[in-house]
C-alpha cells in the first residue's frame, strides 16, 4: 500500500514540475519551434528563390582567388574580403566580408569574375531568423543565456513528459499511441499533447541537446568529456605564420588553392580564407558535402612561405582523422537542423519543431480546462478519474 502511494506521489511531483516549467517557458518554446521550422529547409528554399547562387558550367578553368577577391573588393568601399569560396560545378563563387557590424556576400561568376549579386546579410531573411532563434534579436550575451535556459527547461519537460505519459498497464498503452479524433475537443487536445509529444520527443531531444551545446559552455564541455572518454575539450587556435619570412613575396593563397584543386570533386566546395593579421595563416576548407558543415577538412599554411602548419581544436585537420568527440562538435549544427541525415532528417526536424511549438499551447489548454473544472465542481465530487481524464 505504501509503495503505491509513493509512486502516485512521485508522479504528482513530476506533474507539478512539468506544469510550472511549461508555464514559465511556453512562449519561448513556441517561438523557438516556429523559427526552427523555418530554418530546417533553408538551403532548399535559397536554391529556389535565389537564382544568383547558380552559374552555368563552362569548359574552362576558374579564375584564381586573387582575381575574384579583387573584383569583389570593388563593392566593399576599401575593405578587404575575408575569403573566397568555390561551391562546386554550376554554382557561383562567393566572396565573404564580415566584421563586428557588417556582413556581406558578393556572388561572382567563377569563370569571368562578373558580379552577380552584392548581398547585405544583415537584411537577409534567414539571417534575421537565425539571430532571433539564437539570441531573440538581443545582444548575444543577453539573448543566448535566455534561449539556452528555455531550451534546458524544455529538455527537462520532455523527460518529465515521458514519465507522465508512460502507461501503467497494457490496456492504457493502446490508447497512448493514437489520437481519438471522434472524441470531444478537450480529449482530442489532450491526445495531441501526449501522443504527438511522445513521438516528437525522440527527435526533439537531439535538437535540444545540440542547442544547449551552443548555449552553455559547461554543457558543451560535458558532452565533449563524455563522448571523448574523459578528455578535456581543446580550444580551437590557428597556427602562427613565420614573420621573419615576411619578404618572401609568394602568393600563398593562389598557390595552395592550385595545389588542392585536383583533389576536390565537382560536387565538393573549396574555400580560401585570408589572414586577418600578420601572424595568421592562409586557411583552405574543403567541404565534401556542401549544404552541410560537418564533413569538411581544414588546412592551414604559413602566409609567407606556404608551409603547412598544424592547428588545434575540433576544427583542425580532416574530418576522417578527427576523434568521435571532435566529429560531434563539427556535426552539432547539422544535427540541430536534421541535415546530417539529408532530406529525411530535415523533414523529421521540421515536424519535431512544429509539434514542439504546439505543445505549450495544447498543454495550456489542458491546464486551463482542469482549472475551470476544479472551480466548477465541489472538491468532494471530483474523482481521480476526472482529474486524470480531461474528456
Amino acid at each position: 500500500m505504501a509503495k503505491g502511494k509513493n509512486k502516485l506521489g512521485f508522479k504528482k511531483i513530476i506533474g507539478l514540475v512539468h506544469l510550472w516549467l511549461g508555464l514559465i517557458s511556453g512562449v519561448l518554446v513556441v517561438f523557438l519551434g516556429i523559427t526552427g521550422c523555418m530554418l530546417a529547409f533553408e538551403h532548399e528554399i535559397r536554391s529556389v528563390t535565389q537564382p544568383y547562387l547558380k552559374t552555368e558550367a563552362q569548359d574552362r578553368a576558374y579564375l584564381s582567388p586573387t582575381v575574384l577577391k579583387e573584383n569583389a573588393e570593388k563593392h566593399l568601399e576599401g575593405k578587404k574580403a575575408n575569403g573566397i569560396e568555390y561551391p562546386g560545378k554550376g554554382k557561383s563563387a562567393v566572396a565573404y566580408y564580415y566584421d563586428d557590424t557588417d556582413y556581406k556576400l558578393i556572388y561572382l561568376n567563377p569563370y569571368t569574375g562578373e558580379t552577380l549579386k552584392v548581398k547585405n546579410m544583415n537584411r537577409d531573411f534567414f539571417r534575421i531568423i537565425i539571430n532571433g532563434h539564437f539570441y531573440l534579436w538581443l545582444p548575444p550575451n543577453i539573448g543566448q543565456p535566455i534561449v539556452a535556459s528555455a531550451t534546458l527547461i524544455f529538455l527537462i519537460m520532455m523527460i518529465s513528459g515521458l514519465i507522465l505519459w508512460w502507461p501503467k498497464n497494457k490496456a492504457a498503452r493502446k490508447q497512448r499511441f493514437s489520437v481519438k479524433w471522434n472524441a470531444k475537443w478537450r480529449r482530442v487536445n489532450y491526445d495531441l499533447h501526449n501522443v504527438l509529444g511522445f513521438y516528437m520527443t525522440w527527435v526533439a531531444i537531439f535538437i535540444a541537446i545540440t542547442g544547449l551545446v551552443w548555449g552553455f559552455q559547461w554543457f558543451a564541455k560535458s558532452v565533449y568529456w563524455v563522448s571523448s572518454g574523459g578528455k578535456t575539450m581543446v580550444e580551437h587556435a590557428h597556427p602562427v605564420s613565420d614573420t621573419t619570412k615576411i619578404a618572401q613575396g609568394m602568393n600563398v593563397a593562389d598557390h595552395v588553392w592550385n595545389e588542392h584543386k585536383p583533389q576536390v570533386g565537382e560536387k565538393e566546395s573549396m574555400g580560401v580564407w585570408y589572414p586577418a593579421t600578420h601572424t595568421d595563416p592562409v586557411e583552405i576548407v574543403v567541404n565534401h558535402r556542401p549544404g552541410t558543415y560537418y564533413n569538411a577538412d581544414y588546412y592551414h599554411y604559413d602566409q609567407y612561405t606556404g608551409v603547412e602548419l598544424s592547428a588545434t581544436g575540433s576544427y583542425a585537420g580532416t574530418y576522417k582523422a578527427a576523434s568521435l568527440a571532435d566529429k560531434l562538435v563539427r556535426m552539432n549544427y547539422d544535427i540541430h537542423v536534421g541535415a546530417v541525415l539529408g532530406l529525411p532528417g530535415k523533414i523529421m526536424a521540421f515536424f519535431a519543431s512544429m509539434i514542439a511549438a504546439s505543445l505549450p499551447i495544447t498543454g495550456f489548454c489542458i491546464w486551463w480546462g482542469r482549472r475551470k473544472k476544479s472551480k466548477a465542481a465541489p472538491r468532494s465530487n471530483v474523482t481521480k478519474a476526472q482529474v486524470l481524464n480531461p474528456a
